[in-house]
């Protein structure tokens, strides 16, 4: 999977770098663009995507590079950091749901997991860039409805678009589910991983459980009921369970084997916590506690750290996606100037005081995705 995904990467990093004023002739190696390699691109070729790249380094926020296969951490968060993600029974048994009946509807690959008070966490390994968007559209739309109706909550839940970031080898990801499963024990808001409240992954890594949540299909009960028919509890609720796929870095495991490993890890944590706390002198806020919490409650402060571009212990690989996303930047501002001098020769086909509509997404070509 790591060779492919590599490939798909120094295939992007070659794609129309002309767009940019790049010959394909500066790039190293006899075969041109089928000859480029993390290593091998000319100190030339650097200099010139250095250059043309600060012609787009002005965005707002990144650009969502996600290759096909890719696995890739998911953070998103509340709005001002509030606890609308507070835990409750009736909130997991919501989250749950929807996770499952995203994950049922759009086959996404799910790894792990974790939803605190103010935030969430996914690792996932996506088809597509496609299917990545529709599968946290659907997750966080719906939530964002239910946490309102259930904290009666009348502003927006979320506070920005969700980020992603692409995991690009194994000591990377062995680092991020262990940083998922670490949530509330390295707060300090309980004494032990396994004790969160929330949803979490913690007990079916370790030990095989069952993710089951409810799915409540609002809009068929609406229908049914503006038909006049007769609707009771229950007619419209549907049982779904989330599915948790290994990492690839540990598919040679055995089941057993995993759980024992995921087992060490959770221990590893919960002696860290510990450390943390009797260095601190703090003790842990306890299960209670956080379920007496106020969602509506502001935290004083947040960790505002930047996000990295891309979670990844070695350092060619690390190189190697970076100047991917720079080509990839490059050539995406380059389509996008391109589009907008093509847009005035066309804007007369729509009436006045409309917007034309969006591009759809552009999927890799077959070749590419091969």
């Amino acid at each position: 999977m790591a060779r492919l995904y590599f490939a798909a990467l120094f295939r992007q990093a070659c794609i129309l770098p002309e767009r940019a004023g790049i010959p394909r002739s500066s790039l190293a190696g006899e075969g041109g663009a089928r000859g480029v390699s993390a290593r091998v691109v000319s100190e030339a070729y650097r200099w010139q995507l250095l250059v043309a790249s600060c012609r787009y380094s002005s965005m707002s926020r990144p650009l969502r590079f996600i290759p096909d296969h890719s696995l890739v951490e998911i953070t998103t968060r509340t709005i001002q950091g509030r606890l609308l993600l507070r835990p409750s029974p009736e909130l997991n048994d919501f989250i749950l749901g929807v996770i499952g009946k995203a994950q049922d509807t759009y086959k996404m690959t799910v790894h792990a997991f974790v939803v605190v008070s103010n935030h969430a966490h996914l690792l996932v390994s996506p088809s597509s860039a496609q299917q990545l968007a529709c599968f946290m559209q659907f997750v966080n739309a719906n939530i964002a409805k239910g946490v309102a109706r259930l904290h009666d909550w009348p502003d927006r839940v979320w506070s920005r678009r969700y980020r992603a970031i692409p995991v690009v080898d194994d000591e990377a990801a062995h680092a991020r589910i262990r940083y998922q499963l670490s949530h509330g024990a390295k707060e300090g808001l309980v004494a032990t991983a396994g004790s969160w409240p929330g949803p979490n992954c913690i007990a079916a890594l370790t030990h095989g459980d069952r993710l089951q949540g409810t799915w409540h299909d609002r809009s068929a009960e609406y229908r049914a009921r503006a038909a006049g028919k007769e609707t009771r509890p229950g007619d419209f609720t549907t049982s779904y369970d989330v599915k948790l796929t290994p990492l690839p870095c540990v598919l040679d495991k055995s089941v057993d084997q995993q759980q024992a490993h995921y087992r060490r890890v959770v221990r590893e944590i919960d002696a860290a916590a510990e450390a943390v706390n009797r260095e601190k002198g703090r003790t842990p806020m306890g299960v209670q506690g956080i379920l007496d919490q106020n969602p509506h409650h502001r935290p004083d402060a947040l960790d505002r750290s930047p996000a990295p571009l891309v979670h990844a212990q070695d350092d060619e690989k690390r190189d190697a996606y970076r100047h991917a996303y720079r080509v990839f930047v490059i050539n995406f501002r380059a389509g996008v100037d391109s589009m907008k001098a093509k847009a005035k020769q066309i804007i007369d086909m729509f009436p006045d005081w409309a917007f034309p509509p969006a591009l759809s997404f552009k999927a890799a070509a077959p070749s590419a995705a091969a």
